[in-house]
């Protein structure tokens, strides 16, 4: 199993979701579309050569953006990573892969 984070701008929150939901993430037993979630604030430079979605080259930005964390079985996360990137507006969004230790007791 694997933890899957990554920051969305509040604009896209909701399509990235889905999209990461569609490739069979975020289902836990008999649940599925489950997250967490939690507003906070992104800070980026876009350097040259870039095409920044917000802001401008050479220029800090600082924006609103949702941290959105999930799970995603081991036979999905390349699927999962692959959804949020091709849904993500950002050129090269942020996001983790963890992976998660089977603790059974």
């Amino acid at each position: 199993m694997y933890k899957l984070c990554f920051f969305v701008p509040d604009t896209h929150v909701e399509a990235v979701k889905q999209a990461v939901f569609a490739s069979g993430a975020g289902r836990i037993g008999n649940y599925e579309a489950c997250c967490w979630q939690v507003l906070g604030q992104g800070q980026f430079r876009p350097l040259p050569g870039s095409q920044p979605f917000i802001g401008e080259t050479g220029v800090v930005q600082q924006v609103a953006e949702w941290k959105v964390e999930m799970l995603v079985a081991d036979e999905l996360i390349h699927a999962a990573v692959k959804a949020l990137k091709q849904a993500h507006p950002y050129e090269t969004p942020a996001f983790e892969v963890w992976r998660l230790s089977d603790l059974q007791f």
